[in-house]
């Protein structure tokens, strides 16, 4: 039985979200493993926009989704996602949303506390997004943090939340100089979550133990990407969670035997949201370019995205880290028009070629990329639905990713729209339904029902 996870292979924004609506048919489980709202997958169906921070992209596709232990949510945020889904005819009952009950809550005082964090930092900020992401994971990881079942166990709620605030209010009046946060209020508010949540919370480690027994199909996605892992990305300018592969089992409480295949998203560019090193960066014309035609915005933000070419360094870095066995190339379409493409194949440090991202922030920033240019197409790609149909360049700049890397490209983007995407291989394929193994034909008909459906 084939469970998949699906992680970025860059710094985020690689296009997940699009590549899980995609898979998500073929499974009967959607799974997050870490993060919060502090990051957006972007899907767009039928023409309309979807950007779900914390409810798993499965839920499009009307698949039970999972929020595993490994996340810290937001419940308001999280109430608001799912009444927005269910304005737009989306099932969002318990019976389609399981929350599990050891992921961690995030509260008022870790917003306040990651906003203060920043605004102290002054002219050297980290680039967080303010949501209190870093301190609920901090809390975590000190012992000290408000779970889930704890919102359930209104007694033992009151006790936790008593015990944090004087210490975070302490710290926000005496170390920031700024408001206390009111006890009172944060109950109430939390006490009315706790109530339309309640029905929501489980045991998600069982529930997904069962679904693996009846062998249904599972897919797992992360948040964010690879080089903003908090051991393995450039650090500090990174997130506050392990976001590469291998947390799937951590954050859902899985074995790794229970994973087959891991889909590695890689933008046919590279892009950066906020600070940190980024050896490709294009700050001339053709960065412009790439971040108007791409439309590079952070879809959680609205920051813009700092592009450059794409960095075979970083990506070769994330499939030795996660165990690509499969690559989705996103984005392809932005390159039309680009008489010359290039691939970053190695760095260069003080006279010494480097073919690994060095753990060393003084050693990245000083590398050079040493560029392969390779021809570009003129023609739009964003019609053609089958690799045989692309541009000669277009194929051969596909090709040259492989070869870098070592690992298939299994699925191609040339657009945003779901039908906008050539399957060569479905990691689904050896478990979906008789009628169903051939990947293209099940996304084309995919797009077919779509289109009747609105007819």
């Amino acid at each position: 039985m084939a469970n998949v996870v699906v992680i970025g292979t860059q710094w985020g924004d690689e296009g997940k979200g699009k590549i899980v609506d995609l898979l998500a048919e073929f499974a009967d489980v959607v799974v997050r493993f870490q993060g919060g709202n502090n990051a957006g997958h972007t899907m767009v169906i039928g023409g309309e926009k979807f950007i779900n921070h914390l409810v798993p992209s499965g839920i499009l596709q009307q698949k039970t989704c999972v929020l595993g232990n490994g996340m810290v949510v937001d419940p308001g945020v999280l109430i608001k996602e799912m009444d927005f889904l269910a304005g737009r005819g989306m099932a969002t009952g318990p019976e389609r949303i399981k929350i599990s009950e050891l992921a961690h809550l995030i509260l008022p005082y870790h917003r306040a506390i990651d906003l203060a964090r920043e605004a102290r930092r002054g002219g050297k900020p980290i680039g967080t997004t303010g949501r209190g992401i870093g301190p609920a994971y901090e809390d975590k990881i000190g012992r000290r943090g408000i779970r889930f079942v704890d919102l359930l166990d209104w007694a033992a709620f009151q006790d936790k939340l008593t015990a944090a605030l004087e210490e975070k209010n302490f710290l926000l009046e005496r170390y920031f100089q700024q408001k206390p946060l009111s006890a009172a209020a944060i109950l109430e508010e939390y006490r009315s979550y706790a109530e339309r949540l309640a029905p929501y919370v489980t045991n998600t480690s069982v529930f997904v133990e069962e679904a693996l027994r009846k062998r249904n199909r599972l897919l797992f996605e992360g948040s964010q990407g690879t080089h903003l892992d908090i051991d393995h990305g450039t650090y500090p300018y990174v997130t506050s969670s392990n976001t590469i592969a291998g947390n799937a089992c951590c954050g859902t409480g899985i074995g790794p035997r229970q994973i087959s295949d891991v889909i590695g998203i890689v933008k046919a560019y590279t892009t950066r949201v906020g600070l940190g090193p980024f050896p490709t960066e294009l700050t001339d014309e053709i960065g412009e370019r790439l971040q108007e035609r791409g439309a590079e915005f952070g879809s959680t933000t609205g920051r813009r995205r700092r592009c450059g070419w794409l960095d075979a360094v970083v990506l070769k870095n994330a499939v030795r880290l996660n165990g690509v066995t499969g690559l989705a190339i996103t984005k392809l379409d932005v390159l039309d028009g680009l008489e010359r493409l290039s691939i970053c194949t190695h760095y260069e440090f003080e006279g010494r070629r480097l073919d690994v991202v060095p753990a060393s922030l003084r050693v990245l920033t000083g590398c050079t990329p040493v560029y392969e240019t390779l021809p570009g197409w003129t023609d739009s790609i964003s019609g053609v639905r089958s690799l045989l149909r692309l541009p000669r360049p277009a194929r051969r700049f596909l090709e040259r990713i492989e070869e870098l890397c070592g690992v298939p490209i299994d699925i191609v983007s040339v657009g945003p729209g779901r039908e906008q995407t050539i399957v060569r291989r479905n990691p689904f394929a050896r478990s979906v339904p008789q009628g169903k193994k051939k990947a293209r034909a099940a996304a084309s008909s995919t797009t077919r029902r779509r289109k009747s459906s609105r007819g």
